[in-house]
């Protein structure tokens, strides 16, 4: 059984990019969040498998378990 996974506000690596998110604002991977699914997982940085579906998307972490949206 997969564990859903909330993502929380003091996460050290962008979803997006993989980079730190301490490093800046990082605003084009939060204008492209709002149309993609998360590519890293913000709180170990490894890379997810995801998944696209017609309903929304899920993403994997093998470590953090899976994120829905």
């Amino acid at each position: 059984m997969t564990e859903l996974v909330e993502p929380t506000a003091a996460e050290p690596w962008c979803d997006r990019c993989g980079e730190s998110a301490a490093a800046g604002p990082h605003e084009a991977c939060a204008a492209a969040r709002a149309l993609e699914p998360p590519r890293y997982c913000a709180r170990c940085r490894r890379r997810m498998k995801v998944q696209v579906l017609p309903v929304g998307w899920s993403a994997v972490c093998v470590m953090h378990g899976e994120t829905r949206g």
